[in-house]
């Protein structure tokens, strides 16, 4: 039986996932900033068959937090088999650029929290010498665009990060996943009219259910994304600047 840590356990994307191992039997321990929301998706997964199911409110801002909250999952868990880190905030973008208070507040939850609780909890996978870390990043991050560069330069910063971290951990027995969504019809995209290249969270977990199976390291998600930020990425700047995107 899987045991699996899930750090922002009320988003969309993460109860969908869950969702796929409570077949299997699997433990959990679910983080989050809303007590009463945990609460109901600890009861959902209990329903659907998972084995334990511990709760643990923290705001990931509170970098000085994360070191106890992992301890506080290692105790309830044994040991991490799978970590998800599935939280974020979309800011602002038009609000951003003109507080630069708010641009660090995005990039604060967005991407150096982010890239905080990755570096503790890559040393503690490393210690118990397995583990999967999991880690949504965007495919925002793949190239910097006037609409979103400021969650996107976020995701690019932990996109890096993970790239770097998958290369030092290779001869450790630790997985590293960064998985890279495209549109997601959650509610923090709420406010978005929908189209053709929108999908439900459940595709996702499915995914990234695959992704941990197959050990990869960087999938986006659905896959034509990649072919996406492919033509995105290899179109000169005098271009890009010039398309509404």
């Amino acid at each position: 039986m899987k045991k699996i840590l899930i750090i922002g356990a009320t988003s969309a994307i993460a109860q969908a996932t869950a969702r796929l191992y409570c077949d299997e039997k699997a433990s959990f321990y679910l983080v989050g900033r809303d007590a009463e929301k945990l609460d109901i998706v600890r009861n959902d997964l209990l329903l659907r068959g998972a084995d334990e199911v511990g709760t643990d409110t923290m705001n990931p801002v509170r970098l000085e937090d994360h070191e106890f909250m992992i301890s506080r999952a290692e105790l309830f868990l044994g040991q991490l088999d799978i970590v998800f880190i599935a939280y974020g905030e979309l800011p602002n973008q038009e609000e951003c650029v003109k507080s630069a208070r708010k641009t660090i507040k995005a990039l604060t939850i967005n991407c150096v929290s982010v890239i905080s609780l990755g570096t503790i909890l890559a040393e503690r996978l490393v210690e118990q010498g397995t583990g999967t870390l999991v880690v949504i990043s965007s495919v925002a991050g793949d190239r910097g665009r006037a609409s979103n560069y400021i969650y996107g330069a976020a995701k690019s910063s932990v996109s890096v990060f993970m790239e770097g971290l998958t290369s030092r951990l290779r001869e450790s027995g630790v997985s590293v996943i960064t998985i890279k969504p495209g549109f997601v019809d959650t509610p923090m995209t709420a406010q978005f009219k929908k189209g053709l290249l929108w999908v439900q969270p459940e595709s996702i977990a499915r995914g990234i259910k695959r992704a941990i199976e197959k050990k990869s390291s960087v999938v986006y998600l659905p896959w034509f994304w990649r072919w996406i930020m492919l033509v995105i990425k290899l179109m000169p700047d005098w271009m890009l600047r010039r398309l509404p995107l």
